[in-house]
């Protein structure tokens, strides 16, 4: 039989608390083995999905710990290259939360570092594990709905905390950075193509992009996309065809937004809506990881694929200054 992953989590994060800490105890061939946090009552969550959860007082000792495989790493954005790098020249195998760097020269550092180690490191792009995407990406590249015409989407939500991170500059804040990579990434990801001509407009609070208007080109694709953390919530991606259209209801955050369903409307009158009650990407995310590491699968979010993200990311920032001179 082969031996679980072992798991430890740098910090005692609510999404590491509420989603990725249940999503490894449930995986396969995982183990939620260790907790690094200094406060006691935030480790009690976790220890009550894993009562050996062994429970250290920094993220070095964490590091340290040589029961420890893999780590996963939820700190804000800044933060993200810097223990990375600390877990892998520990020896571990990391999946950073997105983004897992805020520049081009952050991840080819760490695909340096890879390459280096010889150790996975991989951004926590959960996505790509949903079997809805890979069910559209079949359906866009295979020409079901015809020629790709133009890609919407959608992904806001009202930020109630004032004192959240995502508004912090300083963390590498703003919406861009935050779920840029789930509309921007999922065009690259169904079409297999990267954004030319990027022009964006930006709404701005002390430093931080609240909002982001972005229209770019995949190839003969044109694409719009709206994001907000000061509207309510919204997430829709529509990939618009010749002969048809496919949408889906809930790309980003199934289950907490709504159930996940890819509809496929053709320009015939076929309609076809298809559920996905039962899919858990989190858990598919740390499933496919522990693939990697046991069998050598090729794991299907390298950070070759985060550095096209991040380039998009880029290009968005520069298509405003652009558009400003």
């Amino acid at each position: 039989m082969t031996d679980p992953i072992r798991w430890g989590v740098l910090g005692a994060a609510n999404f590491a608390r509420k989603t990725m800490a249940p999503a490894i105890h449930n995986a396969s061939g995982a183990v939620l083995a260790a907790l690094a946090t200094s406060t006691s009552e935030k480790a009690a969550p976790f220890r009550a999905l894993q009562p050996d959860l062994a429970v250290h007082d920094s993220y070095e000792a964490l590091l340290a710990d040589p029961a420890i495989e893999a780590v996963y790493i939820p700190l804000p954005n800044a933060l993200h290259v810097e223990w990375t790098e600390k877990a892998a020249r520990a020896g571990k195998h990391v999946l950073c939360e997105k983004p897992i760097g805020l520049s081009l020269a952050d991840i080819d550092r760490l695909i340096a570092l890879r390459e280096e180690t010889g150790l996975l490191i991989a951004e926590a792009y959960m996505i790509p594990h949903h079997p809805q995407w890979q069910m559209v990406r079949e359906i866009v590249q295979g020409s079901v709905i015809g020629d790709l015409l133009h890609i919407d989407g959608y992904f806001t939500f009202r930020l109630q905390d004032a004192g959240n991170i995502r508004l912090d500059a300083a963390l590498g804040g703003g919406v861009t950075r935050d779920i840029g990579v789930y509309t921007l990434g999922a065009a690259r990801l169904v079409t297999g193509q990267e954004p030319a001509q990027v022009v964006s407009r930006f709404g701005w609070r002390d430093g931080v992009d609240v909002s982001a208007r972005i229209w770019a080109d995949y190839g003969a694709t044109t694409c719009s996309i709206y994001m907000s953390m000061e509207a309510p919530n919204r997430q829709v991606m529509t990939f618009h065809g010749s002969e048809g259209f496919v949408e889906l209801t809930a790309p980003f955050n199934p289950v907490s937004h709504r159930e996940a369903s890819v509809r496929l409307v053709r320009g015939d009158g076929e309609e076809r809506l298809t559920r996905f009650p039962n899919a858990r990407q989190y858990v598919a995310q740390v499933e496919a990881f522990g693939r990697t590491l046991r069998t050598g699968a090729e794991y299907p979010v390298p950070l070759e694929f985060s550095r096209g993200t991040q380039a998009a990311l880029e290009a968005a920032f520069a298509g405003e200054q652009a558009a400003s001179r």
